[in-house]
């Protein structure tokens, strides 16, 4: 490799060839004419051959000139192929990204968030893996994804999490007598109605039974689900409450569920970016999480 040309010495004999004068060459390259002579003669040492004939008023090309002309084009072409290829890739003008998430993100707060960065970047092409609660960091780990988009119930070694959305539980349920529609809803309280929720062993789930036994009530759970979407659905038609993280319905989902703040004692939960953290995020990748943190 360092028997090869450099770029500098490239271009200027490309801009001699084609100009036929030292002089044009240089102000076409902006240098001065000595320069452009000293990157000359670097060339042809280090290519063992003559390129142009001098004489004091004149270049000639020589024959090693004219075949070497097309190799130079074609090297200089695929530099600045290369140099707008990376500038596409590092401004994400272009590019792929595959996300993980929950099928309940995917079904609520990841559209807007996805038809917002399509506008700004319509030529990168981005991938959704909506995948099981319990699958959520085993995806990301095994690094099939950039990033996953989801909660962390507990730090996870290897990956890395960015918080963008700093939620709340809510209980959200159709309007009846018995729920309340103009105020909070302690734990106590909720402990008296029927609960549609996710399964044991689910995210949410957990930190419900916490806050239950946190002040020793014992809920009534009339329907699990799989989804937090489903116990939403189920909710809307006056199955029961559903108890979840209340970004879900900011984004449109079931507009006739009553939504109340659950109180003594307020849960939170929050949606982060998840990744590597051996792993740098591409371009594309970070104009999406960067466009999540605003």
């Amino acid at each position: 490799m360092r028997g090869l040309p450099s770029v500098r010495q490239l271009r200027a004999f490309a801009a001699v060839y084609y100009t036929g004068q030292v002089s044009a060459a240089a102000e076409r390259l902006a240098l001065t004419q000595p320069a452009v002579t000293v990157l000359l003669r670097e060339l042809e040492e280090r290519l063992g051959v003559k390129l142009f004939d001098r004489s004091t008023r004149s270049l000639r090309r020589t024959e090693a000139a004219t075949e070497a002309i097309a190799y130079v084009e074609r090297a200089l072409m695929e530099l600045e192929g290369l140099g707008v290829s990376m500038a596409e890739l590092a401004h994400a003008r272009r590019g792929k990204v595959c996300i993980a998430t929950t099928a309940t993100i995917a079904q609520t707060l990841l559209p807007p968030m996805l038809r917002r960065y399509l506008d700004i970047h319509p030529d990168v092409r981005v991938e959704v893996q909506d995948v099981a609660p319990t699958n959520f960091v085993e995806t990301v780990l095994a690094g099939r994804v950039d990033f996953g988009i989801g909660t962390l119930e507990a730090p996870v070694p290897g990956l890395r999490e960015q918080v963008f959305l700093r939620d709340s539980l809510i209980a959200a349920a159709a309007a009846t007598p018995e729920f309340p529609a103009d105020r909070p809803i302690t734990w106590k309280q909720l402990a008296a109605l029927p609960l549609v929720t996710v399964k044991s062993g689910y995210g949410v789930r957990r930190s419900i039974e916490a806050a239950a036994d946190s002040v020793g009530v014992q809920l009534q759970i009339a329907h699990e689900v799989s989804l937090l979407s489903t116990a939403l659905a189920m909710a809307a038609s006056g199955l029961g409450v559903a108890v979840v993280p209340g970004s879900l319905l900011q984004y449109g989902a079931h507009p006739q569920l009553i939504a109340r703040r659950l109180v003594r004692p307020a849960v939170e939960r929050h949606t982060a970016v998840v990744h590597l953290q051996e792993r740098s995020l591409a371009p594309a990748a970070q104009a999406f999480v960067d466009l999540l943190s605003q």
